[in-house]
This record gives C-alpha cells, structure tokens and sequence, in this order.
C-alpha cells in the first residue's frame, strides 16, 4: 500500500502520469507473465496489475476472458499468482496490484489472502464485483494486512457514490471510462474527458481511469484529466498473438510508447 501511496507522490513532484498495464497472470504460462512483467517495469511501467484468472470474469470482454481461460487451462489459480507476485517483487520494486473476482478470494480465505498477499509483496486489491455496500469484511482484511483495497467508479455511479468510492479506497480510484466490459476500443466515449474533469471536482485521491484505452494518442489525450492511465486488453491481445522474445520485445516496446506521453514535457 505504501508503494502505491508513495508512486503517486514521486511522480506528482516530478509532473508525471502513472501508466499502470493490466496483463492476466498465467497466460501463457507463469513464467512468460514473469518476463513480461519486468521488462513492462524495465520500458516504463509505473504499477503493474495482474490479472487472477477466473471462470467468468463478468467485467471483462472477450480478449480477457480468452486469456483468463488460457490460464486457468495451466492450471493457475490465486495461490499461483500468489507465489508469482512474490517471484516478481523479488526482482522490483514497482508496485503490484492484483485484480480479481471474489469468489476465488473468499474461498481461499479473506484474511489468508490479505496477509500472504502481503508477505510476498502485493501493495493492492481490485475486485470488480464486490459493490461498497458488501465490501466491509475484505477492507478490514485488508487494511490489517497493510494491503490496499482499491474501489472503482463509473458514468453511472453518480457523485455521491463517487465520493464516498473515493474515501474508501486506498491508492487511487479507478475509474471506469465506459459503461460495459473492458476491451480495447478505436474510440472512447465523447464524454470522457468532461467526467473526468467532474469526477476530479469529486475526488482527493490519486485518480486512474481504464477499460477500452490502447493507443499512445488515447493515453495522452486523457492524461490532463487523471494520474494514471490502465491498459489491458490492447496487451493481452500481444500476448495471444505473439510468443517468445517477440513478445517480450514487443509488449516492452508497446509500453515505452504508452508511457511516452505521460512523462514530463
């Protein structure tokens, strides 16, 4: 969680924008997760979220779904991503952040997660389907581990919603740029900007947005308006695509022209 807290606050002194990638664990395989994960810290990755795998990941379009579905056929569940955090934060020190659905995290346990996500050096928690109202016991959970639950906001959410997402979380909010599921998109929605704007208006945290931006010109676009920008899908779809050193070189050349519009002009 400090990690995170910390992040936000070196790059805000030195007029930089975090660019945080989403790729999900295991998919190929943990290993090839590993190498792409550092050479995303190596390119330019500010924080990196993982992916859990799981069989129906409600928020998450078809290219995620897809990868979710690779993984789980190797046989990756939340202790494999568990173990690779650790494997990770052994040779980084960018903040990691998991996103998952819940029902993995509550049957493997609330407090079992939180503090083993902790030991091997996990600074935060995204998971989609766990609404404010129902989200109690995994917060507390968390923050006795020292593990950030990070909450999300959308169009829809409306400002009160939006403001009592933004006392909760910790880290940053993460908003949510379109109504529906997360892929990567030609276009993002007309009103993009001007929510952001409100929402900023809302919110005193550090403020991410995500779900359907995959081009450099969409990040710098969008960059005025928040302190982080979330790619996934326009990544997971390499992943599927490539494999090997391609991928690797690839994925990393992707990043440095992702990060390239949100470091200090």
């Amino acid at each position: 969680m400090k990690r995170i807290e910390a992040l936000f606050l070196k790059l805000k002194k030195q007029g930089e924008k975090a660019l945080i990638p989403f790729i999900t664990a295991g998919d190929p395989d943990l290993a090839t997760t590993k190498a792409l994960a550092l050479k995303m810290a190596e390119r330019g990755a500010d924080l990196l979220e993982l992916g859990i795998p799981f069989s129906d990941p409600l928020a998450d379009g078809p290219t995620i779904q897809e990868a979710s579905c690779r993984a789980l056929k190797v046989g990756v569940h939340l202790q494999e991503v568990l173990e690779l955090a650790g494997q990770i934060r052994q040779k980084t020190e960018i903040p990691l952040v998991l996103m998952g659905y819940y029902n993995p995290i509550l049957q493997y346990g609330l407090e079992r997660t939180a503090n083993e996500a902790k030991r091997l050096g996990v600074d935060g928690f995204i998971i989609p389907d766990l609404p404010l109202e129902e989200a109690g016991p995994w917060r507390q959970a968390a923050l006795a581990a020292g593990v950030a639950p990070i909450y999300l906001a959308a169009p829809t959410s409306g400002a009160a919603r939006i403001k009592k997402a933004a006392k909760l979380t910790k880290g940053f909010l993460y908003y949510v740029s379109v109504t529906g599921i997360t892929g990567a998109r030609q276009a993002l929605p007309a009103d993009l900007e001007a929510a952001l704007k409100e929402v900023r208006t809302l919110v005193k945290c550090p403020l991410a947005v995500g779900f359907g931006i995959s081009t450099p010109e969409q990040v710098q676009n969008l960059a005025p308006y928040v302190d982080g920008v979330v790619v996934g899908s326009a990544i997971v779809q390499r992943v599927a695509r490539l494999t090997g050193l391609e991928l690797v070189k690839e994925v990393g050349d992707f990043i440095a022209a992702l990060k390239a519009p949100l470091r200090k002009k």
